[in-house]
């Protein structure tokens, strides 16, 4: 007999806005505990220090966290020039301290250096793996971490305000870039030392401030309707990928796990309405009277389910 899950079924993204002083792990936690969910996840962490936009998935929405994980992301941070720290941030100890601090033009004249695609290396602190061991544990043990460097993104870098010993910026960036690097890095190329005093993510994908929710207001809800309404659909993470209006025998095939192949005229045109006519690899998803029903690779007639979705 098959293992009952605990929990119930819960399905939806709640888009959190993520307190001070709480890891993304606990967030997760809290958020399925209230929900009583069965599955859930979170699309990027964000440090314990740092506040704003961390979105969770419950159940079904899990399958879609790559696709949130792999948007654009805006943060707000300032950095505090004089003073080098071990994690990059406010939380650690200070390991070495410069009198220099930048000038509004001497900030102004590297910030396109920082712009495309840069190489940055990660802060030891962090929760990437090395030999199976988190970075952070192992740096925390006092072990000489040494991390390699990776290509990330910048769209946009912006500087908000600034004052004799912090500044204040705007970024845009994609997966994988660290704040903490690249406050360091900007410090050290100002000839000085710098951390990240403040970080708030106010952005992921469709994922804003706008349609945030604090912890404490869902707390509030308690287990009343209206905790369910706070969820956002599903969808809300692939609102960047075509949608292919399906029929109701080509839902159960792929709902089966079987491949679709759209070889008659009539399919060929849903295609183009969809904007599916091009060559080559494509994701889409597969709705059925508006119900998200699976994502979908398509290569020429081929449309193949590769996350099936029961909801």
């Amino acid at each position: 007999m098959a293992r009952k899950r605990k929990g119930e079924k819960v399905d939806g993204w709640i888009n959190l806005d993520k307190p001070a002083g709480m890891t993304s792990t606990q967030a997760v936690g809290k958020v399925r505990w209230l929900f009583n969910a069965q599955k859930a996840g979170h699309a990027g962490t964000l440090d314990p220090l740092a506040t704003g936009i961390l979105p969770i998935a419950l159940g079904e929405a899990t399958k879609t966290v790559p696709f949130a994980q792999d948007r654009l992301k805006t943060y707000r941070f300032t950095v505090k020039w004089g003073e080098q720290r071990d994690t990059d941030d406010g939380e650690g100890s200070v390991i070495a301290t410069s009198d220099m601090r930048p000038t509004l033009g001497q900030i102004e004249s590297i910030l396109g250096k920082y712009l495309g695609e840069i190489e940055q290396t990660p802060p030891k602190f962090s929760a990437i793996k090395i030999d199976g061991q988190r970075a952070y544990d192992l740096a925390r043990e006092g072990q000489d971490v040494e991390l390699k460097s990776r290509i990330v993104y910048v769209e946009t870098l912006t500087i908000l305000e600034s004052k004799d010993d912090e500044t204040a910026f705007e970024i845009t960036c994609g997966k994988g870039t660290y704040i903490r690097s690249l406050a360091r890095d900007m410090a050290l190329d100002l000839g000085t030392c710098g951390y990240v005093s403040a970080l708030r993510r106010t952005a992921v994908g469709p994922f804003t401030e706008e349609n945030a929710i604090s912890l404490e207001k869902l707390e509030e809800l308690g287990d009343s309707p209206a905790l369910v309404e706070a969820l956002l659909p599903l969808e809300t993470a692939l609102d960047d990928i075509p949608a292919l209006a399906i029929k109701e025998n080509e839902a159960a095939r792929l709902k089966s796990g079987q491949m679709l192949s759209f070889i008659a005229r009539p399919d060929f045109k849903r295609l183009e309405e969809t904007g599916l006519d091009e060559e080559g690899w494509q994701t889409a998803l597969a709705v059925y009277k508006g119900k998200p029903i699976a994502l979908v690779e398509i290569e020429g007639p081929d449309i193949k389910p590769v996350k099936v979705l029961n909801l």
